[in-house]
């Protein structure tokens, strides 16, 4: 398993297994157990994707020793605030029937950032957690967090895709130390991905699939990955992805791809902030 190390010097591997979007018990369960199975040993989860129970029971279920897998949660925003975080952190170790995390991250960049912030420092410090982080944080947000308190995130989950390739923000969280993990690497099949000529070129040559080669050129750029998928072959296929190596003339066309436009959503849109806010979910 190819793995990066974190500012703190925990390691965590480079692919991992997504689940969002796998709101049904049992194939939630049984998408995780094949998952690790094949060899996967980072799950990501969230409270707001309503499955912990459901990874921590595949957890179970899989027999692996806990010490050998990463496993991920995020903190949503109706449960921002100091109180309010630790009390969600503690309901999510519940759900996932896990003693501790080796991830927490704030799900969103809303709301009582910093008072959550503070409570996963305390968590982090506790040892109730290994490493502490954000998801969808631009490089100001991130720096606005470092900048008023102890701790600076050790991750940054934001949409990495060939289609919207962030690779101005990407170096810069490479820059100050945030490890950068893509979610939606494939941009869910969004703008015939999975069918660009460009993409199916370089996975020809190789003879692997397009999602191996968007996986494999991911890693390359040292950003790791969350793929998800409940077909068994498919899961197994995304993890196998360290047999080849992308030319960096192959890099060079896959970065002509790039439109610059995010494939889902701005989390800078106020009207989105005003929507998201609203959202509420059983965590």
């Amino acid at each position: 398993m190819n793995t990066v190390t974190l500012s703190n010097n925990i390691v965590m591997p480079l692919v991992g297994f997504g689940v969002y979007q796998i709101p049904d018990p049992e194939q939630c369960e049984e998408a995780v157990v094949q998952a690790l199975q094949a060899g996967y040993r980072m799950i990501d989860t969230a409270a707001a994707y309503e499955n912990e129970e459901f990874v921590g029971r595949a957890i179970k279920r899989s027999g692996i020793p806990r010490s050998e897998i990463f496993v991920t949660t995020k903190l949503w925003i109706q449960d921002m605030g100091f109180e309010s975080a630790r009390h969600a952190f503690e309901r999510s170790l519940k759900r996932l029937q896990l003693d501790y995390l080796d991830a927490y991250l704030i799900h969103q960049p809303y709301s009582d950032v910093h008072g959550s912030w503070r409570a996963m420092e305390d968590l982090y410090e506790e040892k109730a957690v290994k490493a502490i982080g954000v998801s969808n944080f631009s490089p100001a947000r991130i720096t606005d967090l470092i900048a008023f308190n102890k701790i600076a995130p050790m991750i940054n989950q934001v949409e990495v895709n060939p289609y919207y390739q962030q690779s101005e923000k990407v170096n810069f969280f490479n820059d100050i130390g945030v490890q950068t993990i893509a979610w939606a690497p494939f941009a869910e099949g969004k703008n015939g991905l999975f069918t660009n000529p460009i993409l199916i070129e370089i996975a020809t040559r190789y003879g692997k699939s397009v999602a191996q080669v968007v996986l494999r050129w991911l890693t390359q750029l040292n950003v790791s990955v969350i793929p998800k998928s409940v077909t068994p072959e498919r899961i197994r296929e995304n993890l196998d992805v360290f047999t080849f190596k992308l030319s960096d003339e192959d890099i060079e066309k896959i970065k002509k791809i790039d439109t610059g436009k995010s494939c889902f959503v701005d989390h800078d849109d106020p009207e989105r902030i005003r929507w998201i806010s609203s959202v509420r979910f059983n965590t």
